[in-house]
């Protein structure tokens, strides 16, 4: 029987390409985000191309007790997940005095608060049979402060942290965690922020990656299960460099690039 992958935010961008990826290696899927049209769509696509049984599972986890309806879902339809995706995220570009307190509660609830809950409610089923794989959808924003992208940039340090840690916690129980890292990517969410940026919409193409690309890099690191991988080459020499750089040093040229990238 296929083993399954439970991919949040799998209505576009990275989402799709890694519900790709995953049918295109035979799991077969529930698909999970708000978008019930672009679900069902893409679940009855997959299950043609690849004859891979997809489930269109829309749901708003940043509702409160979203995730834990999702897992009784699942355990109601004895729907056994083999791996866990969590890529539901969102991304707000700009000052942040010049955002609405709700908005950076919506950051920290998506990407935060529902990540968490997700993990709470299928890690350990995992851990009590003895195996199973998770993704984490991170950022290489997680590794250094991002001014303009402050509260995003702190959601995605918290997802690599918690990763990291429970890579640790998780040793010797045949269930393994990944923090998938990328850059700027090609998806709904940089164009989204373009919108708002004069400097961005003038970034070099070489800087930007495929959803395709990051979601292949992902997959193959979940597989082998990797505790972090970060895509592309420019962006994994860019991450090493902060790491060994003083953080007061990062932070002021972090800031130069942030102002410069200004609306």
């Amino acid at each position: 029987m296929a083993e399954t992958a439970l991919i949040t935010g799998a209505s576009s961008g990275i989402g799709e390409a890694l519900a790709r990826r995953f049918a295109g290696a035979g799991f077969d899927l529930v698909l999970v985000a708000r978008s019930a049209d672009k679900l069902k769509a893409l679940a009855e696509e997959l299950t043609s191309e690849y004859g891979i049984k997809a489930k269109a599972h829309p749901a708003d986890l940043t509702q409160p007790g979203a995730a834990e309806k999702l897992a009784a879902a699942m355990k109601r339809g004895k729907r056994r997940i083999d791996i866990l995706v969590n890529n539901a995220g969102i991304l707000e570009h700009g000052e942040f005095v010049g955002m609405r307190a709700s908005r950076h509660r919506e950051l920290i609830e998506l990407n935060v608060t529902s990540l968490s809950e997700m993990l709470a409610h299928f890690l350990p089923a995992m851990v009590e049979r003895g195996s199973g794989k998770v993704l984490n959808v991170a950022s290489i924003a997680a590794f250094q402060p991002i001014p303009m992208l402050a509260t995003y940039a702190a959601t995605k340090a918290y997802v690599l942290s918690l990763t990291e840690s429970l890579s640790e916690e998780l040793q010797g129980t045949g269930v393994t965690i990944t923090a998938l890292c990328p850059g700027i990517t090609a998806t709904s969410m940089l164009d989204k922020a373009q919108e708002g940026s004069s400097g961005l919409e003038q970034l070099p193409g070489f800087v930007i990656g495929t959803a395709e690309a990051v979601a292949g890099e992902g997959f193959d690191a979940c597989m082998a299960g990797e505790v972090i991988r970060v895509p592309g080459k420019l962006n994994l020499a860019a991450t090493l460099a902060g790491r060994g750089t003083p953080r007061w040093i990062v932070r002021r040229v972090t800031g130069a690039l942030a102002r410069r990238l200004k609306p």
